[in-house]
């Protein structure tokens, strides 16, 4: 799983470059990559834990849930990273950028997203042991 989101989060890194000012849409690909290694990294870490599967799938795209239940673990984030968590699930970010591009203006900064992704990635190697990859 946590290879998965590296993955993911390498790729998210890769498709920055594709991004124009001034067209959010061509930012919307390196989000949904972003979110979904945020998940992945989030899943890997409850996994390694023993969070049943089940109980992880009931979460659905809830990184709130997630954010608090890798708290409960003893994955300490900076309580801007822990914020933004919630603020993408309130404002329903992984369902706005899959299905909803007009709703572009409320969604998070991209360089915001970016380093929350890199720190949730970070926090979960060291808690997990395993190694994580410089994406720049």
């Amino acid at each position: 799983m946590l290879a998965l989101a590296e993955e993911y989060r390498a790729a998210a890194h890769h498709l920055l470059q594709r991004g124009q000012r001034g067209n959010p849409a061509t930012w919307a690909p390196a989000r949904l990559l972003a979110l979904q290694a945020i998940e992945l990294q989030l899943n890997g870490l409850l996994l390694y834990r023993g969070l049943e599967p089940a109980a992880i799938r009931a979460l659905q795209h809830d990184l709130a849930r997630r954010c608090a239940l890798a708290f409960a673990f003893g994955i300490v984030l900076r309580k801007r990273t822990a914020d933004h968590l919630r603020a993408l699930h309130d404002g329903r970010e992984y369902l706005t950028t899959r299905y909803a591009p007009e709703c572009a203006a409320s969604w998070s900064r991209i360089n915001r997203l970016m380093a929350t992704l890199d720190e949730v990635s970070c926090k979960v190697a060291k808690a997990t042991g395993l190694p994580v990859n410089n994406p720049a």
